[in-house]
């Protein structure tokens, strides 16, 4: 009898000591830029939320998105750079949609057991004239992972009001459209907060993951009344401050419901702000985005569809009571690629093994040293298709480029983003990306132009189809340069 008293205290403990398997809230905002909140500089915008958890918790300053949105959210969803993920029919989007055989974060939560939900805007579905929402089924969040989905289907507009042009987004509840066309985005940050609250306040009994994917700051911004031109920085700084709230709104959920201790908070953006005050930033072009409708990268260069700094790196912080040390800062190479194997191994979920994952496990970085090293020995920033920089360690490697890439579409309408020579940046002692020191480092120079010509073989580029890259649908296409004469050129030039 004692001895099978002390086998049932044995049992008991070992259970007891089994860790319990976090709630996961993954906050992104849409065009926020790395100087946009009260902990990474902003001295305009108020987000005393946000602050209060990178204060409790821990604050990246080396975090990386992609230069726009659909090949940004395509690299959250699926830990993976966006030119190695399958599209349909084995094209590459300008915004990247995922195949159905791509596997994303939420469908390895839920194989875990996780509740999960989309609230927001997704941007990864395609177009279908046959389907009632106007987007083939097989892409949108439903049929990748996410028991619930409310939110936009593409982004909520391209003009700095809705009025503007003639395109409007329509709201969807799963497979069902309820708001046909939305003429104002005042209410949206309040409508995704009520979504979030009440998923959270009904799957509390048992592990979670949100995915609350803000609207704004993206144009149009909208604000509603309670933040309407209360910011000093602008209706830009209206949503903002406005999504500060929200974060503040579901930590306080948390908190009331006895969950804050089991749930890991994650915040960061899906780019750089979006500058662009006129259109392609051209000197004497039509006047576009007003300075106080989009955001700042200070004092990173750069800004959203550009691989500079400003472009790709942007604010993160992760918060988890008991688990994350407060006021901790980590400056390793991080990624929104590495949530997904991170997520996945804080739930005892499986990463998909028939396929490369290029993003890393965090766990380290977040339940460790501050002085813990980053998993990747080099990050690579493309434009689309186009590799045009390498990081490794302090180091950055920029490519030659022409001013207006023709083979990066819309986003190669930019001014002043060519450049003329291989070009290297201290990124510690030169965060502006201000000074070429390649002609004083030969070594490291050679170093990171072979790192960047494996990633060109592995991953592609915009003239060549990577080894690793996936193709669900018959082989692999052949990869041209397109454009013109000016890609032409820069192919016969073969510059690294």
């Amino acid at each position: 009898m004692t001895k099978l008293l002390l086998t049932l205290l044995m049992l008991g403990s070992s259970c007891a000591a089994e860790p319990t398997r976090p709630n996961i809230v993954l906050i992104f905002a849409d065009d926020l830029g790395y100087g946009d909140l009260g902990c990474y500089g902003s001295g305009k915008i108020k987000t005393p939320h946000l602050d209060a958890l990178a204060r409790d918790g821990l604050r990246f300053t080396s975090f990386y998105a992609q230069a726009v949105c659909g090949p940004s959210r395509a690299a959250l969803m699926t830990g993976c750079y966006p030119v190695r993920v399958g599209e349909p029919d084995n094209k590459k989007n300008a915004h990247t949609v995922l195949h159905a055989k791509e596997i994303t974060m939420a469908e390895v939560l839920r194989d875990a057991g996780y509740a999960t939900a989309c609230i927001g805007k997704w941007h990864l579905g395609a177009h279908s004239k046959t389907s009632p929402t106007g987007f083939d089924p097989a892409t949108m969040p439903n049929a990748q992972g996410f028991d619930e989905f409310y939110g936009t289907p593409l982004y909520n507009g391209y003009t700095v009001k809705v009025a503007d042009a003639k395109f409007r987004s329509t709201i969807l509840r799963n497979e069902e459209v309820v708001v046909p066309a939305v003429e104002s985005w005042d209410q949206i940050t309040q409508d995704y907060t009520r979504e979030s609250l009440d998923f959270i306040r009904r799957h509390r009994e048992k592990p979670f993951f949100l995915y609350l994917a803000h609207n704004m700051p993206h144009i149009p911004v909208g604000a509603s009344e309670r933040f309407k031109g209360k910011s000093a920085g602008g209706p830009y700084g209206d949503a903002v401050e406005e999504i500060d709230w929200s974060c503040g709104e579901i930590v306080k959920m948390l908190r009331e419901l006895g969950l804050a201790e089991n749930t890991l908070v994650v915040f960061t953006s899906d780019n750089g702000p979006w500058i662009e005050t006129t259109h392609g930033m051209k000197p004497n072009g039509k006047r576009f985005i007003p300075r106080d409708h989009s955001g700042s990268a200070d004092p990173l260069r750069g800004y959203k569809m550009l691989t500079w700094e400003g472009g790709l790196r942007v604010p993160c912080i992760a918060w988890w009571p008991g688990k994350i040390p407060a006021g901790t800062e980590s400056d390793a190479i991080t990624s929104t690629i590495d949530l997904m194997p991170t997520f996945a191994a804080l739930a005892g979920g499986k990463v998909p093994d028939d396929r490369i994952i290029d993003g890393r496990d965090l766990r380290a970085l977040l339940q460790g040293p501050v002085k813990a090293a980053s998993p990747h020995d080099a990050f690579f920033y493309y434009c689309h298709t186009h590799l045009q920089a390498v990081r490794s360690g302090k180091w950055k490697f920029v490519r030659k480029r022409p001013e207006h890439p023709p083979w990066v579409g819309f986003s190669g309408r930019f001014a002043g983003n060519a450049v003329e020579e291989l070009s290297l940046y201290d990124l510690d002692n030169d965060i502006g990306e201000t000074t070429n020191v390649a002609a004083g480092h030969p070594e490291v120079l050679a170093r990171l132009r072979q790192l960047a010509h494996e990633a060109r073989m592995d991953l592609g580029d915009y003239d060549h189809t990577g080894s690793g890259a996936r193709f669900f649908d018959g082989p692999a296409p052949e990869r041209k340069a397109g454009g013109g004469g000016a890609a032409k050129k820069m192919q016969k030039k073969k510059n690294q």
